[in-house]
């Protein structure tokens, strides 16, 4: 059990982090939410309203969304392109270990089942990465869209307006509001990252190069 733990502590260490501002998340936008009825003399929320609602879901999925957008668009762009002295990168002057031929490795025993399968299987493992990523997003990017446009309609019907349609929903300011107010952030971040770490170092970390690499060195 201790070697497993010390084997799976950074992903176990990130979910409870994760567990632990989506709880946070819940309460404090339940509270928020009570705050503004209570301010218009209407009935509270209870959990479950306020959980199925569609200004919770929108909320969630939004930023779910722009989070895969981030992931998928780093794993497949750090495929093809470069930055010098970032150990986020490939050295553009040397061959990378990821983009050895598979084929070459289908015979090894622990070489993944597809890899020694071969063919069509191989060919879509070695993107499966970035295929389930941008599965992800798209999925998020759905249930934000839906959810917006529920929690628009909710709004429109309590002002006595029309709901409008998933499509005009899809085309309006507002959506588009919600999404690239959290995908500018994403790739901001992550340009961030990949050029401080030029220069910068984390002692101990495989995001940052040694802390005695020369600059110019790229990769890790």
């Amino acid at each position: 059990m201790k070697s497993w733990l010390r084997d799976n502590n950074l992903s176990l260490v990130l979910l409870l982090l994760f567990a632990a501002s989506f709880t946070g998340q819940v309460f404090a936008g339940w509270s928020q939410e009570n705050e503004t009825l209570a301010q218009h003399g209407k009935p509270l929320l209870g959990a479950w309203a306020f959980l199925s609602g569609g200004e919770f879901l929108s909320a969630v999925f939004e930023n779910w969304e722009s989070e895969f957008l981030q992931m998928w668009a780093y794993v497949v762009l750090t495929a093809y392109l470069f930055q010098r002295g970032s150990p986020e990168s490939k050295d553009p002057d040397a061959p990378a270990p990821q983009d050895r031929d598979p084929t070459l490795d289908a015979g090894r025993s622990d070489a993944p089942g597809p890899v020694r399968r071969g063919g069509w299987p191989a060919r879509l493992y070695g993107h499966s990465l970035g295929l389930v990523l941008l599965a992800l997003f798209l999925a998020s990017f759905t249930l934000h869209w839906v959810n917006s446009a529920r929690s628009q309609a909710e709004e429109a019907a309590e002002h006595g307006d029309a709901a409008p349609s998933l499509i005009e929903h899809l085309g309006s300011s507002q959506f588009w509001f919600e999404s690239f107010q959290n995908w500018q952030s994403e790739f901001l971040s992550t340009a961030v990252l990949v050029v401080l770490a030029i220069w910068l170092r984390e002692k101990g970390s495989p995001e940052s190069k040694p802390v005695s690499a020369p600059h110019a060195r790229t990769g890790t």
